[in-house]
């Protein structure tokens, strides 16, 4: 994605926004293209690290309105505050957690395969070559041992896309934490007085 693309698509999504706000979030990241630049780095490797700028868009908004909140107080800026983070929300929910579902399905019926087929190769390794094994003896021990050593070697990629899934739900979190901070440290500060 280029810079021009990355920011068209960000302003689109920053409409009603005050504009002042929205400007200053544009030269925001129109700066980022332009460090990357200086660093060697391309537009489309600027436009990947920053993200989905639709997504980043309505998170600004959320962000925006939180603060709205905190500053005016009134009906109006809460239900724009409840109305944007709820629609970042709905999108979680609706999208990405039938994806996690599914993921999360197939990751663990990968490991139940592992399992199954590194028991099933140390069968055939302790009983093959007592049992007839096509092959002979040999064949028995050394089918068990491929068996459990491509088990072992499928549930070590398969721990690392786990490690992998879990710290990119924990930057998600952290990204929503991040963006509902500031409404909530002024109600926690306003108990412990």
């Amino acid at each position: 994605m280029t810079r021009a693309e990355f920011l068209s698509r960000l302003k689109r999504g920053l409409v009603g926004l005050p504009t002042a706000a929205a400007a200053e979030i544009a030269a925001d990241y129109e700066a980022h293209f332009e460090d990357g630049a200086q660093a060697g780095r391309s537009e489309a490797e600027v436009a990947a690290a920053l993200g989905d700028p639709d997504r980043l868009a309505r998170e600004l908004r959320a962000e925006s309105t939180a603060q709205r909140w905190s500053q005016e107080r009134n009906p109006s800026a809460a239900a724009a505050a409840v109305f944007a983070v709820l629609g970042l929300g709905a999108i979680d929910i609706l999208i990405l957690l039938p994806l996690l579902m599914g993921v999360l399905g197939a990751l663990f019926g990968v490991f139940i395969a592992v399992i199954g087929v590194f028991i099933g190769g140390g069968i055939i390794f302790v009983v093959g070559p007592f049992a007839a094994f096509p092959g002979g003896a040999a064949a028995a021990v050394l089918g068990g041992l491929g068996l459990m050593a491509g088990a072992t070697a499928a549930g070590a990629l398969t721990t690392l896309v786990t490690v992998w899934l879990v710290n990119g739900l924990i930057w998600f979190a952290r990204l929503h934490y991040r963006l509902l901070k500031p409404a909530l440290e002024p109600q926690a500060a306003g108990e412990t007085a």
